[in-house]
């Protein structure tokens, strides 16, 4: 198991930055990165489970079931990962993964830090998705400000 940490800086207060990056409609744009059918079902309060969830190339529904372990606004997000959500079985994950979100502000900008368990396989993968994903966020954030 292996921690990585990603950052980018956008130029726009803490709040507005939260506020977008959760908003459904443009959770689906920056998260295209990853998955272009990239969504989430459930709610982003403090113990609730949440799916994060995408179509595969068979055009299943697949993704992580989650909970929101920490919920701290325009401040820090904590996400509980749970299990995989594979052709409609739940895997449990044999280790606690956790994907932590702080909100920085200093003078207007906003530090976005994501800090995440992962495992090796995926090392590559993250590594070239996660600052695509965070320079959409960031091209999103700053237009809609």
């Amino acid at each position: 198991m292996k921690k990585v940490h990603y950052q980018v800086e956008i130029e726009c207060p803490k709040e507005k930055v939260f506020s977008i990056m959760l908003d459904e409609a443009h959770y689906r744009k920056w998260t295209a990165e990853f998955n272009p059918t990239s969504h989430y079902e459930g709610t982003w309060e403090e113990g609730s489970k949440i799916l994060f969830l995408g179509e595969t190339e068979d055009g299943e529904k697949a993704g992580m079931q989650s909970e929101i372990a920490k919920m701290d606004p325009n401040t820090f997000i904590s996400i509980k990962h749970l299990g995989m959500l594979e052709k409609g079985k739940k895997t449990p994950f044999e280790n606690e993964l956790y994907e932590n979100y702080y909100f920085e502000e200093q003078e207007g900008t906003t530090l976005l830090k994501v800090e995440m368990d992962t495992e090796d396989d995926w090392m590559d993968y993250f590594g070239k998705t996660w600052p695509k994903a965070l320079k959409k966020l960031k091209e999103i954030c700053e237009k809609n400000f």
